[in-house]
């Protein structure tokens, strides 16, 4: 077999995928089969060991459930890697997860080819960190995409054009604001206050208002069923339950939808506020297209109540929610993988790379 047929058989078995590499979820898009895994980037760990008890969403099960010799965490911490092994070894059972189907039907499968996507705000060092993650775990190539970008791709805007996108990504760990032209980023923000945020005001104002200690599921369920940007027609309740620490025993308390919505107050005027900074150092003739196409928000915080009309009337802009806007990184990702000739520009290249094939 000749070294050419070698090399065309080992690119129809090597398996190309983006992965968006989130704080609270990881989802992996394998090219010509779309989005095969959703999971939350939570790993549990043998303390005593070392040894990884599970990833994903059985890992996720097990938080604030374990003995004190187990931890249940989340290696990635505002969007950026804080535990470099951990990491790896997620990613690796993402990669390997991916790639069973090829192992079944043809005893192996090449490393694949790999999409991540982070945010704009990111040092080198960090990204330095997610790429030799990625290799570590058995990718041949990584590269890299601003998740605004793959964001703003997966929304299906014209990014390319000679016209202003204003995309918001309000995800787990950071919210990415950012204005795109041309197929690159003119004006941008990141912000560390995101959905983790979000839960944690709610767990402070449990302990402030009700002297209660609740756990940040109870406080992302509180968030998803009662949250909202702004006061509500509606009243909404719901019952918190946790730990009262001056008696140190069980308690049941019902909180109402506008006590909610005065705690994540704060949270909500950061992001809004970084909108609008970003909104003051965009282009004149780039705002104007952006006054006419409006604000897309796209990440599981844009679907926080309210939200959308809350920006829109302190933007004096149209705010738009994206279809699916909770996938929107990793599909865009993916259609990158998809037409990777039109789009290989916008992608930060390993060095020794040979993509596309």
């Amino acid at each position: 077999m000749s070294k050419r047929t070698l090399r065309n058989l080992f690119n129809f078995l090597s398996i190309d995928m983006a992965i968006d590499l989130g704080t609270a979820n990881s989802l992996v898009y394998v090219k010509d089969r779309g989005i095969i895994i959703n999971e939350p980037s939570v790993v549990a760990v043998n303390n005593k060991t070392g040894q990884i008890l599970a990833i994903g969403e059985e890992a996720k099960k097990m938080v604030g459930r374990t003995p004190a010799y187990i931890s249940a965490t989340r290696p990635l911490v505002n969007g950026v890697i804080s535990d470099f092994e951990v990491t790896e070894q997620m990613l690796r059972y993402f990669i390997e997860k991916a790639t069973t189907s090829s192992k079944k039907t043809f005893g192996f499968a090449s490393f694949p080819r790999v999409v991540i996507g982070i945010p704009c705000g990111v040092t080198e060092v960090e990204r330095k960190a997610v790429r030799d993650a990625a290799k570590n775990a058995g990718a041949k190539t990584v590269f890299l995409i601003e998740e605004p970008l793959a964001s703003a791709i997966g929304a299906k805007l014209p990014i390319q054009d000679a016209g202003g996108n204003f995309i918001v990504d309000i995800g787990g760990g950071t919210t990415e604001v950012a204005v795109i032209s041309l197929g690159g980023i003119v004006a941008s923000r990141s912000l560390r206050v995101a959905g983790d945020k979000l839960n944690d005001e709610i767990v402070q104002f449990a302990q402030k208002e009700y002297k209660l200690l609740i756990g940040e599921r109870t406080a992302e369920a509180i968030k998803i069923n009662i949250g909202s940007a702004m006061p509500l027609k509606e009243k909404k309740d719901m019952p918190m339950r946790g730990r009262n620490l001056v008696t140190g025993l069980p308690e049941e308390v019902v909180v109402f939808n506008d006590d909610i919505q005065r705690a994540l107050d704060r949270s909500v005027k950061q992001i809004v506020l970084a909108i609008k900074t970003t909104i003051e150092e965009t282009p004149p003739e780039l705002l104007a297209d952006v006054m006419t196409n409006g604000i897309y928000l796209a990440g599981g915080g844009s679907l926080l109540r309210g939200l959308d009309t809350l920006i829109s009337k302190e933007t004096k802009m149209p705010c738009k929610i994206i279809d699916d806007p909770l996938t929107s990184v990793v599909r865009g990702s993916g259609l990158v993988l998809e037409n990777i000739e039109q789009l290989a520009d916008i992608l930060s290249k390993d060095e020794d790379s040979d993509f596309p094939a």
